[in-house]
């Protein structure tokens, strides 16, 4: 990625797209550019990378609120879009004791110092370590744990409002088995990137003043290697689909958010894996609504049952059915309370609440017609 170029243009997506749209893009430019498929294009691997790069952030809904964020302060920008410095020569270091408008180098690392949520860590997960520390730091660094992975899931009503089992597919982004991260094919080597010369870090900028990040050569690792691993393409790390089996609590809502430690994407060299994050959406049932734990029921009743009284059944959540009287003379939008039958969480219990629809018929048979308006009649009197 080039100080004048993001993500977004790299996908060739509006940076108001939506998760699910920066998803369809990307699945159709990877399958376009795929080295595989262009085996006659040099160019192929280097954008099939570029592509994977950008998506990598983009794909994360985490990763991406922090990128937008280091965007939105100009990080990518170049500050007016000066020329890049290899290495990060410029002097200096905002943050490191320099100041704003002084001169020097900002890097990516002090803004998680500054009470701006840790958008340097974006760069860490990024580039596999490369903004912290160059690329000797990233080299000797051992395991890593896996990063966390955050997911919407619709379920059932009825799954949500008494617990269940639900499958959810998921792309997590891995590190490559066949490289083990290193980029490199099998039996190739690693030599110093050219382009940061080892550092794992450039600097873009102009007139002394210039924002340090990754090398987009070498990812951070301050090494490249003489050939490109070609199951990832010398990216050192791949997209896979995992489908993990979600046991839904019961009484979850709309909004409700569990942790499924160890589910997430697979740690580095051997790392633990990070942690599956999961935000519940429940979908309407066709008859029952929820109100926090009771379960509204809405029962349709005719003008003779509402007038004369009845007794009826109503089905609960788990299919047994009550016994509801109706008194005479209810109105329509009645409520009847059935207790202990609503949605139970935590060792608390909602109620069944029987909302009364009194229907008129849209038609009456002649001697229907006739006892109505007998009947009206008598009420006049």
């Amino acid at each position: 990625m080039t100080s004048q170029q993001d993500y977004y243009a790299v996908l060739g997506v509006p940076a108001s797209a939506t998760q699910a749209e920066i998803k369809k893009k990307y699945r159709s430019l990877a399958s376009k550019h795929h080295p595989d498929k262009n085996p006659n294009d040099p160019k192929a691997a280097d954008t099939f990378k570029a592509i994977s790069e950008a998506y990598t952030t983009l794909g994360d809904a985490g990763k991406r609120k922090q990128y937008d964020e280091l965007r939105r302060l100009g990080a990518f920008g170049g500050f007016g879009g000066g020329g890049a410095s290899r290495g990060g020569r410029p002097g200096g270091s905002y943050g490191g004791g320099g100041r704003p408008g002084a001169g020097g180098t900002i890097n990516m690392e002090d803004f998680g110092d500054v009470g701006l949520g840790g958008l340097g860590d974006l760069f860490s997960s990024m580039f596999g370590g490369g903004a912290r520390g160059g690329a000797q730091n990233a080299r000797n660094r051992g395991p890593q744990r896996g990063n966390d992975v955050e997911a919407s899931l619709e379920v059932p009503f009825r799954t949500a409002a008494m617990g269940g089992k639900v499958s959810v597919e998921l792309d997590l982004n891995e590190e490559c088995a066949t490289c083990r991260g290193s980029g490199a094919a099998p039996g190739a080597k690693l030599v110093t990137c050219t382009e940061c010369n080892g550092r794992g870090t450039i600097s873009f900028g102009q007139g002394g003043f210039a924002v340090q990040r990754p090398c987009p050569v070498c990812l951070g690792r301050g090494q490249v290697p003489t050939e490109r691993c070609p199951a990832c393409a010398g990216a050192g790390e791949v997209r896979t689909r995992k489908t993990v089996q979600i046991t839904v609590p019961p009484g979850v809502d709309t909004g409700t958010k569990i942790r499924l430690k160890g589910q997430g994407a697979r740690g580095a060299k051997g790392g633990p894996p990070g942690d599956l994050l999961i935000t519940f959406n429940v979908k309407p049932d066709r008859f029952y609504k929820r109100e926090g734990l009771d379960l509204i029921a809405p029962v349709k009743i005719s003008i003779a049952d509402a007038t004369l009284g009845k007794k009826i059944n109503v089905k609960t959540l788990d299919g047994t059915k009550v016994s509801i009287k109706i008194p005479p003379g209810t109105q329509n939008g009645k409520r009847f309370r059935v207790r202990g039958h609503g949605i139970e969480k935590d060792g608390a219990k909602g109620d069944l609440i029987v909302e009364v629809e009194v229907t008129v018929p849209e038609k009456l048979t002649p001697e229907q017609e006739e006892a109505m308006r007998k009947f009206a009649e008598a009420m006049k009197t």
